[in-house]
């Protein structure tokens, strides 16, 4: 991995969506806006990296707590970088960083046809739960189906 690992900063917005929109299996919504993305930010500050060469982002990974649990959002890593431990060593230091505040589990979501998304996920030693279904209610856009 030739590449250095730093907190995410909302001054890496434009090159953070130019990836996320490049990359397969990440869905983007109003809440990956720019001010949302701020607040997001703001709200866990210290849990959500970037992974860098010395001229662009090559990785992300957006992690946030309620402070019982942590979820991980848009781990991305450029298509040409993977392979190399970045989306790991990414995730590692936003489960680093929740443990350190006290948080005991980590949730994530997988589109169920995000293939190499759960084969990674799984590989990194991450279970499916077949007991729990996610249910989501759009409080911006009442009554309007929304996959995001």
């Amino acid at each position: 991995m030739n590449c250095d690992i730093r907190a995410m900063q909302i001054e890496d917005y434009d090159e953070i969506l130019a990836l996320w929109k490049r990359c397969e299996g990440i869905g983007l919504s109003s809440a990956d806006e720019r001010e949302p993305v701020r607040a997001f930010l703001e709200h866990n500050p210290g849990l959500c990296f970037v992974a860098q060469t010395e001229d662009q982002i090559i990785g992300t990974v957006l992690c946030g707590s309620d402070g019982r649990r942590g979820y991980l959002y848009h781990l991305a890593v450029d298509k040409a970088q993977r392979q190399q431990g970045i989306g790991k060593a990414l995730v590692q230091r936003s489960l680093e960083q929740l443990r350190l505040q006290g948080v005991q589990k980590c949730h994530l979501m997988v589109f169920a046809n995000n293939l190499n998304g759960q084969a990674f996920w799984s590989k990194t030693g991450w279970a499916l739960r077949k007991d729990i279904l996610i249910m989501s209610n759009d409080l911006i856009h009442q009554g309007d189906a929304c996959p995001c």
